[in-house]
């Protein structure tokens, strides 16, 4: 591989060639390990910042709602402007509201400064997948890539939990946002040096009624889906968040289609591998993501362990993502990414149908193989899935496209935090709670699982 996006991969062990590839994934190393290490840490953080249940959810949830909400906006500015400049901005409003984070005197002060943060990695991700697509041309050597970029992120998710717990139970709950810090300092460092410019489409206006409308769709779906664990499911105000929601949703689609520069060409859609496998992207991260939210406080409130118990019984399901994106990198040269997609599905939602079945207090011993398996399943299905969007989209849309499959992702994760938190608050009781979330989490993977069946190419080169 090389580190020029204008020439084939013609060392691909050579150190510069990893250069741009761990520059942009140092960048989306940090957003990834923020959704992750906050799980252990959001019961302390309420306990000592006087929040509620609710406030724990917007603490985690803030985050990803606007993270989902302006990740088109973040591809559309990189395919505008350049996508390593607006990666590098990125960088820098995350290190920025990082600290901020940490220096939190307040709930509703670390609440904002969460959504700070999550508009920096609306910027970074984007880019990330724009970067790697740009930087490495050749089919092989960008399955490569994209199996170590999902595996960053396995080895993000892996180190969250643990690593929030350890630094909670030791120097406090503040570190799990200093951590960024440095990670941050050396991503910009290494982007600047090792990764070329992007190219810029400047004659593409930005479409800003749109991207209003996806962040009113998505903020009010979450928003509506936390407030029903305190109000109800039938509360007047529940109802009409998620009818103003669709309403949202329903005008962005009106608005992208009359549009003369749309910020997401609605002919894009048509491609069913494009299209179908961003919504296996917000099916697998609703499952996941919801599972380690509701299960983190289900350890600690119903079993009473601390943060750092906590992040040790999650690993399982997480250390699972360290090792299985690289590994389906390297298979689906040989296999396609189809059935890579589809048995991933089904073994994370065979996973999660283990742990409902397992009782409303299970012993610890039950859920081990359960967690394994969801963490192996999305993290296996999760590069085939990014393959199949990126070479379904036109180059010059890369950014529109890596901003499309990651704001679905967003949104189950968002989706699956609110409604396990929801389901927990309403549920007769945690354990009953968590039964249905798991339920819930495995039809949302034997659904994704179907539906790759049907969408994802066999082999790469079909899409």
């Amino acid at each position: 591989m090389s580190a020029s996006p204008s020439k084939p991969d013609p060392e691909p062990g050579g150190r510069r060639s990893l250069a741009p590839l761990m520059a942009v994934c140092a960048g989306y190393f940090m957003v990834i390990l923020d959704v992750t290490i906050i799980n252990v840490a959001v019961p302390v953080v309420g306990r000592d910042l006087s929040a509620s249940l609710t406030g724990i959810q917007w603490i985690t949830d803030g985050y990803t709602l606007v993270l989902a909400g302006f990740l088109m906006t973040g591809g559309a500015l990189g395919d505008r402007l350049g996508n390593r400049r607006v990666f590098c901005w990125g960088v820098v409003v995350f290190t920025l509201s990082s600290a901020a984070c940490a220096s939190a005197p307040s709930a509703s002060f670390l609440v904002v400064a969460r959504l700070v943060e999550g508009l920096g990695a609306a910027l970074i991700v984007p880019g990330s997948l724009a970067l790697l697509q740009q930087t490495y041309p050749a089919p092989a050597a960008r399955s490569r890539a994209f199996g170590l970029w999902g595996s960053m992120a396995g080895i993000a998710a892996s180190a969250g939990p643990l690593l929030g717990g350890l630094l909670v139970s030791t120097v406090g709950w503040r570190w799990v946002f200093l951590i960024n810090l440095p990670v941050g300092v050396a991503c910009l460092a290494l982007t600047l040096r090792h990764v070329k410019p992007s190219p810029r489409q400047a004659t593409r206006a930005l479409d800003w009624p749109a991207q209003c409308l996806v962040v009113a769709a998505v903020a009010l779906l979450t928003g509506a889906l936390n407030e029903a664990g305190r109000r109800g499911w039938a509360d007047p105000l529940v109802i009409a968040g998620l009818s103003l929601a669709v309403v949202a949703a329903a005008g962005f689609v009106v608005r992208e289609w009359l549009a003369r520069s749309p910020a997401l060409a609605l002919r894009m859609l048509r491609s069913r591998a494009l299209s179908g496998a961003a919504v296996i992207g917000l099916l697998f991260n609703f499952g996941f993501y919801g599972m380690l939210f509701t299960a983190s406080l289900w350890f600690q409130h119903q079993r009473g362990m601390s943060a750092l118990a906590t992040g040790i019984a999650l690993f399982p399901a997480v250390a699972m993502t360290m090792f299985s994106s690289v590994l389906s990198g390297r298979l689906t040269r040989r296999t396609g990414d189809r059935p890579l997609v589809v048995s991933g599905m089904l073994v994370a939602g065979l996973g999660l149908v283990g742990w409902a079945a397992a009782g409303t207090d299970p012993a610890y011993w039950l859920l081990v193989a359960p967690m394994m398996a969801a963490g192996f399943g999305t993290s296996f299905a999760l590069t085939g899935s990014t393959a199949t969007v990126m070479d379904a989209a036109p180059a010059a849309y890369a950014g529109a496209a890596s901003g499309l499959f990651n704001t679905t992702r967003q949104i189950g994760s968002a989706t699956g935090v609110a409604l396990g938190g929801s389901l927990l608050a309403t549920g007769a009781g945690y354990g009953n709670g968590l039964r249905t979330s798991m339920a819930i989490g495995a039809f949302a993977y034997l659904a994704a699982a179907a539906l790759a069946w049907w969408c994802v190419p066999k082999r790469r080169e079909a899409a």
